[in-house]
């Protein structure tokens, strides 16, 4: 991938939510956990690396075209934030990945022989497993 950079303009709000979990007192008193959403559309990403994007981000791609990424992995809310930035980050690297295209073969005529010799042999080997009739 190019180097890509996620345009200001992209991260449409970045909000400080309630964690769950662990955490004693500090979860029920501090909204530490990040909630991150993305206009997908304003990344100006190339055609393959959208369709990639939209079936890598499933369920936190919504109907509006916003991507949104919740992190609570940790206690402080920097930490939180920069672990969703991050996230971000992989899953636009991972969408600009592209497959190596398959190259058709064909097999070879001894590959051919081959095979057709194991079918024949096993072919017999499940003949001779059949009824005995004595002619």
């Amino acid at each position: 991938m190019a180097e890509f950079t996620i345009p200001d303009d992209a991260i449409v709000d970045e909000r400080f939510i309630a964690a769950s979990g662990p955490g004693g007192q500090n979860v029920n008193k501090v909204a530490t956990a990040v909630q991150l959403r993305v206009d997908v559309f304003r990344l100006r990403l190339p055609p393959h690396a959208y369709q990639k994007l939209k079936s890598l981000a499933g369920t936190r791609l919504n109907s509006d075209g916003e991507l949104v990424i919740t992190a609570r992995k940790f206690r402080t809310q920097e930490a939180n934030r920069a672990d969703a930035r991050e996230r971000l980050g992989d899953l636009i690297a991972r969408a600009h990945e592209r497959q190596a295209k398959r190259v058709k073969t064909k097999p070879s005529r001894a590959a051919k022989k081959r095979r057709v010799e194991s079918k024949k042999k096993r072919a017999q080997v499940k003949a001779g497993r059949g009824r005995i009739t004595t002619d």
